[in-house]
């Protein structure tokens, strides 16, 4: 993973993907916190991986929805054709879906002052900092991320209410074959 800033060390004849791109998870982040969390904080690593789960997997985060809110209208969760695409693979871990950049994208949003992050009894408490709420407010308004704000906000909808490990457990049960039952560290497809 390279920062917007090394890209140009690179050989142009080699391809750049935004998974590749320091700056496009941590602005996918920003959002996170934005419009899934409460008042720009997530508690917990585990939330806020299993929320990122289904923002970046739009086909678990459908069937999750179904399954958890069959009482709710399909018109309330319109869907579009940029829904289908899986927009940076993440892995089995021992707590569900998780991407090992993590720690490095939380370490360069801090670092840039734009999320806290602080021990909060047996769990980190995330935090947008007023500069990052400003960041996630303009990301949020621009055009190329209107189908992933979208989606945030169904997201926070149906399951911002929810803790880590109830959602860690709600995709244990709704996806063994896919996520359950992967090795560990196996890239989820």
């Amino acid at each position: 993973m390279r920062s917007v800033n090394r890209i140009g060390t690179r050989a142009v004849s080699l391809p750049l993907l935004a998974d590749d791109v320091v700056e496009f998870h941590a602005a996918r982040l920003l959002l996170l916190f934005s419009l899934c969390g409460i008042s720009g904080r997530i508690d917990g690593l585990t939330k806020m991986a299993k929320l990122d789960f289904f923002a970046r997997y739009p086909e678990f985060f459908a069937a999750a929805r179904k399954a958890s809110a069959p009482d709710q209208a399909d018109d309330d969760f319109p869907e579009s054709e940029s829904d289908t695409a899986i927009e940076g693979a993440m892995v089995r871990h021992h707590y569900g879906p998780w991407d090992k950049r993590y720690y490095h994208i939380l370490a360069y949003l801090e670092a840039k002052c734009l999320i806290t992050v602080a021990r909060h009894g047996n769990a980190y408490r995330l935090c947008l900092t007023e500069d990052g709420k400003k960041r996630a407010k303009a990301i949020a308004g621009r055009a190329s991320f209107g189908p992933l704000v979208d989606r945030m906000r169904q997201i926070k909808k149906v399951f911002g209410n929810k803790s880590g490990s109830t959602l860690k457990n709600l995709i244990y049960r709704l996806f063994d074959e896919q996520v359950g039952q992967r090795p560990m560290g196996e890239v989820i497809t």
